[in-house]
């Protein structure tokens, strides 16, 4: 998982990331992966090394940096995820599509 190319899986094939920084903002959150080699579409799991912490402004949208390229992060129905899905948060799983635009919270949390 050091390697810069490799990528960790679960049995299942899916991709498994921690994530490299999260940054609280005035405007939004971004939970940044250090990865570059993110297939362009497909679910991944997203260990965050940082969680956000309780008592941050829960109406923050929260941004996922991957491929060096910030992306929104939304909901199914493409409501914005924010703040207050991910407070506490250190878990989450994703679907991306690049191609389509869509970065979908897949996982709902509970704290």
């Amino acid at each position: 998982m050091n390697c810069f190319n490799n990528v960790t899986t679960n049995a299942g094939g899916i991709p498994y990331f921690s994530s490299t920084n999260t940054t609280i903002g005035t405007e939004s959150i971004d939970i940044a992966l250090g990865f570059r080699r993110i297939q362009p579409v497909g679910y991944f799991t997203v260990f965050i090394d940082d969680t956000i912490p309780t008592g941050t402004i829960a109406t923050l949208p929260v941004t996922l940096t991957l491929n060096g390229t910030s992306r929104s992060l939304t909901l199914s129905d493409g409501t914005p995820v924010t703040a207050a899905e991910l407070i506490g948060a250190s878990l989450i799983t994703v679907f991306n599509d690049r191609f389509k635009g869509l970065l979908i919270l897949t996982s709902r949390t509970i704290v």
